[in-house]
């Protein structure tokens, strides 16, 4: 029933209601003062079905204890009791639960029999969850459950332990704790659906998973273990990829530097060769004087790196005994010495 068509009825039946009181004063004899208290106590008591709805408030009236209609916010009115009466729900208002761990002044206080559970692989955390929910339909959160609210925190706890339970405890605490945490959401959810709570889970957080405090730090000695492994696995591969590019381009280097001296090689072999030929076929034309151009090639090739000795024509074979070639060729030998020692062997 809509907002029109329940303020009509009630107009309606509080008519009707007055118009039967009047008839009954005026049929009983009353003093005066009796009937004006009765009217004031009437006045009184259908004035108690005014109330009024604020924002972000839904009003439920109920009728004879059962629901009878919604109302938004804004100044309404129901029959008076105990015809009528009122609920009104914030259903903008976000509340709060925590599993496996209460806030107190300031101070947490961890709740083993809610944070302890077991992983799939058989493994024992403990682990918190925060839970923000609000009302989504008050006619279902006030007649549906007894205590919606109790049935969130149950729900919320069943839905972690679930789904802890169906994953390892590396997953569970590292790179699937987000997961982890969206699949308690969705399961929540469902669960709070199936029970006809009312209320809606806007978030889950996943506060805590760790192992109980008995084996916290053998826990993470291990955890730091795999964690300096896979540092260690990640600089290796880090210095593999600095190294092998490098050792590819210095190889690449060497493979065209060699091909370049191939290709040197070959045609300086292709023109030696060329040259070897033309040399014979013109030895085999002009054979003298094919070796006197030969010799006298060698001889340019030769001369300008020798020391060289003139004798005269006249010199008998006396002169090449006492000739002192080797001290003439040393290279530390001043010049005027060696022309003193030509002119002793000249006399």
């Amino acid at each position: 029933m809509d907002n029109s068509e329940f303020g009509s009825g009630a107009s309606s039946a509080l008519g009707s209601l007055i118009e039967d009181m009047q008839k009954m004063f005026k049929t009983v004899s009353r003093p005066p003062v009796l009937l004006a208290i009765g009217g004031i106590g009437l006045v009184l008591w259908l004035a108690s079905g005014i109330y009024m709805v604020g924002p972000g408030e839904q009003g439920v009236v109920r009728q004879f204890g059962k629901m009878h209609s919604q109302t938004g916010p804004g100044l309404r009115y129901h029959l008076p009791t105990p015809i009528q009466s009122r609920d009104v729900v914030n259903v903008a208002g976000v509340r709060r639960a925590e599993i496996g761990f209460r806030s107190e002044g300031g101070q947490t206080r961890v709740i083993d029999e809610e944070s302890l559970m077991l992983t799939g692989d058989e493994n024992i955390v403990a682990g918190q969850l925060f839970v923000q929910y609000v009302i989504k339909d008050p006619s279902v959160f006030l007649f549906r459950a007894r205590d919606p609210e109790q049935i969130l925190t149950t729900a919320a706890e069943v839905a972690l332990r679930n789904v802890v339970g169906r994953n390892t405890i590396d997953f569970t605490m590292t790179d699937g704790r987000f997961q982890v945490q969206e699949q308690t959401k969705e399961q929540l959810q469902r669960l709070l659906d199936d029970y006809q709570t009312g209320l809606l889970a806007t978030e889950v957080r996943l506060l805590v998973v760790d192992p109980p405090l008995d084996v916290k730090d053998a826990f993470h000695d291990v955890v730091r273990a795999w964690e300096d492994r896979e540092r260690l696995i990640q600089e290796a591969r880090g210095f593999a990829e600095d190294v092998l590019p490098r050792s590819r381009g210095e190889a690449a280097e060497v493979v065209r530097k060699a091909e370049g001296y191939k290709e040197q090689r070959m045609i300086r072999s292709q023109g030696e060769a060329k040259r070897f030929l033309d040399v014979r076929e013109s030895y085999e034309k002009s054979p003298t004087v094919t070796r006197e151009r030969l010799y006298l090639e060698m001889m340019e090739r030769i001369l300008p790196h020798a020391e060289k000795v003139i004798l005269p024509s006249q010199s008998t074979g006396s002169v090449l005994p006492w000739l002192p070639l080797k001290k003439m060729q040393a290279p530390h030998e001043a010049p005027a010495t060696t022309m003193q020692k030509l002119k002793e062997v000249k006399s």
